[in-house]
């Protein structure tokens, strides 16, 4: 009796341990193991595009996903290698929102594209991390928005003592909390807030092995983020506009009047359109959330969540142009930047160029450039964002 149970029991554990251990290669010599089977087939209930649906969901990606990446870098680069915009508070923030960017054009356009297009079946734990680092990248993204709006609104209303309520220091520590909060939190599936029952039956219709739970939580956070970004812009254009108000009936003349009118006009568009950007992008996918929570969402609504999550990526190509390349301190420390490396590379051609030993005129204007040729970085501005709206901010006080 104890003879013929012995090869039953091994090769029963041989087959229930060998999808642990797949890799790329294995994958496709066990993918006639039932258990690797019926994790597929399970997980084949989230990939519900269809062909034409996957080319332009790809398309979208594959465009998105360079450029997002290309411009993020770029802004990290000037931010980086400026010293004058690194020990400032506002380019602390805008270089925080940058490298989330970055994280979000790599995690999510990788994991994405292998889920929905490559169709590969991950475990819960490589899946969980995967969703991990998007979560985190975008999360961060949105928290970097906050710091910058809340940035924007003390340069307003507190210009006299901005300086010393939000020094270098304290922005560095706010980004410290935080960075190490949505790690934190991205990762709360991983380390065991996951749906307990994964299929049987599913806890959500958009996202494998992620609990209800967890999903209304981060959603309801995203959202309480998207609301104090836009009461602290709603605060500065009241404050903007009672400030013209007070400057119109000072002067009480009618054209001064106007001029500064349409300097208010300007700051309310300039915030519409990131406010407009920022809920458009955001919004449809953070309702799609909620409603998984409640609701059982069909195919068709499945799909056109995948469609709404990518504009979370073309919320992360757009960040740079609003934010970073709109103030003009940034765009002068770009154009010195590219012209030092336009010197750099003028300079090497010119010494490959000359003889050894013979001395040479064009070797001198290589490296010497004058002050004249060289924009100037000088500026009145305070240490703050005044340039949100291309034009320097007035010196609004309470």
């Amino acid at each position: 009796m104890k003879i013929s149970l012995g090869p039953p029991v091994t090769v029963e554990m041989d087959q229930w341990e060998a999808p642990t251990s797949l890799g790329p290669t294995e994958a496709k010599e066990n993918a006639s193991s039932p258990i690797f089977n019926s994790s597929c087939e399970k997980l084949e209930f989230y990939m519900v595009l269809t062909k034409a649906e996957e080319t332009a969901i790809g398309s979208i990606c594959f465009l998105a996903g360079p450029i997002t990446l290309l411009e993020n870098a770029l802004v990290l680069g000037v931010i980086a290698s400026t010293a004058s915009l690194r020990q400032r508070p506002s380019y602390l923030f805008i270089a925080s929102l940058a490298l989330a960017d970055v994280f979000a054009s790599c995690f999510f356009t990788t994991s994405f594209l292998d889920f929905h297009l490559f169709r590969r079946c991950d475990g819960p734990t490589a899946y969980l991390f995967k969703l991990g680092g998007v979560t985190m990248a975008f999360t961060c993204s949105v928290g970097s928005l906050l710091l910058t709006a809340l940035d924007r609104y003390l340069c307003i209303q507190q210009a006299s003592s901005y300086k010393v309520l939000l020094t270098r220091r304290r922005a560095v520590l706010s980004l410290l909390i935080l960075w190490s909060a949505t790690i934190f939190i991205s990762f709360l599936p991983l380390i065991g807030w996951r749906c307990p029952t994964q299929f049987e039956p599913r806890c959500s219709h958009l996202f494998p092995y992620v609990s209800r739970g967890y999903l209304a939580c981060w959603t309801s956070f995203t959202l309480v983020l998207l609301a104090l970004i836009l009461c602290a812009y709603a605060l500065i254009l009241w404050k903007a506009h009672r400030h013209e108000s007070s400057m119109t009936s000072l002067q009480g003349g009618a054209g001064t009047g106007h001029a500064h009118m349409r300097m208010d006009i300007r700051l309310a568009r300039t915030f519409g359109l990131i406010l407009l950007i920022m809920v458009g992008c955001w919004l449809p996918a953070l309702s799609f959330m909620l409603a998984d929570v409640s609701v059982l969402l069909t195919p068709a609504q499945q799909r056109a969540f995948a469609f709404c999550s990518t504009l979370c990526l073309v919320n992360s190509a757009v960040n740079p142009l609003l934010y970073a390349l709109r103030c003009r301190e940034l765009r002068v420390a770009l154009l010195q930047l590219l012209q030092r490396l336009c010197e750099i590379r003028k300079c090497r051609k010119c010494r490959e160029a000359l003889t050894p030993g013979l001395p040479s005129t064009e070797e001198n204007n290589c490296t010497a450039i004058s002050e004249d040729e060289t924009p100037s970085t000088r500026t009145t501005q305070p240490n703050s964002v005044p340039e949100m709206m291309n034009n320097p901010q007035p010196n609004i006080r309470k």
